[in-house]
């Protein structure tokens, strides 16, 4: 039987890390996940995974990071495969790593082009010897306080992220500057490096977001459409389906 578990950080992770996720599968089996509003990390204490792109199938690393995306990926899982993912939070990232978020973007690399090699081994096997959901999480904690670095949270980015998911997504970078009292270009560049995409691309991952929650509602497609602020039913569509693989009409009806 599948299960998807959810599991909270010690309170010295709260501030980095949203959730892990334990997830456990006996059967192979090919899923979509559409973009999240973070970086993921994830590790395989048992079995294989692997991304389908365009039919070709490439094995990942036991220990990996899928940066931020704006469209979805297909994954395709071994049989009887364990997984733990930690969901940072958007700033949480540049706190473990001094690689910028960006050059992750729609990439999913192994874990040991970030983080010393041995390090990655050795919690690899602790996790491969763990017999319980707690001990692994342990493992996966003890891991990342290691990693933990003393840096200043950049106050002013993790401002402009809760302006961005406040309005929806539906926010003009200019006005986002202007709150903020501050120039576009050094803004960007501390955002990207921080969060893993342009403050544009961030909002618009938050948006699509949005409208994927008010799908599962009794809201008309119109109304959903408008109600985000695109310009016309034929943008939506084209953005909609980069983002899911699918039409607005027949995710609504899958749900």
């Amino acid at each position: 039987m599948m299960r998807f578990d959810k599991v909270l950080p010690s309170d010295r992770l709260k501030p980095y890390i949203r959730h892990f996720i334990i997830a456990e599968n006996p059967h192979e089996h090919t899923y979509k996940v559409l973009p999240s509003m973070s970086l993921v990390l994830g590790f395989q204490y048992t079995g294989r995974l692997s991304v389908l792109n365009q039919q070709h199938e490439n094995s990942l690393a036991g220990a990996g990071i899928t940066g931020m995306a704006d469209t979805y990926k297909v994954f395709k899982n071994s049989a009887g495969i364990g997984t733990i993912l930690v969901y940072f939070t958007e700033i949480g990232f540049a706190h473990f790593s001094t690689s910028p978020a960006h050059e992750l973007f729609n990439q999913s690399v192994a874990l040991d082009n970030l983080f010393d090699t041995e390090k990655v081994r050795e919690i690899e096997e602790k996790l491969a010897l763990a017999q319980t959901d707690k001990q692994r999480i342990q493992h996966v904690e003890q891991f990342l306080v290691s990693q933990l670095k003393d840096i200043q949270t950049d106050k002013l980015v993790i401002e402009a992220v809760k302006l961005i998911y406040s309005a929806k997504g539906n926010i003009r970078i200019k006005e986002l500057n202007e709150k903020l009292f501050i120039s576009q270009s050094p803004f960007e560049k501390r955002f990207r490096k921080l969060v893993g995409t342009t403050p544009k691309k961030f909002a618009s991952i938050v948006r699509l977001n949005t409208v994927i929650n008010a799908l599962s509602t009794e809201k008309s497609l119109i109304d959903i459409c408008y109600e985000n602020h695109f310009f016309d039913q034929a943008h939506f569509i084209k953005d909609f389906r980069q983002y899911t693989g699918d039409t607005p009409e027949n995710f609504k009806r899958s749900l």
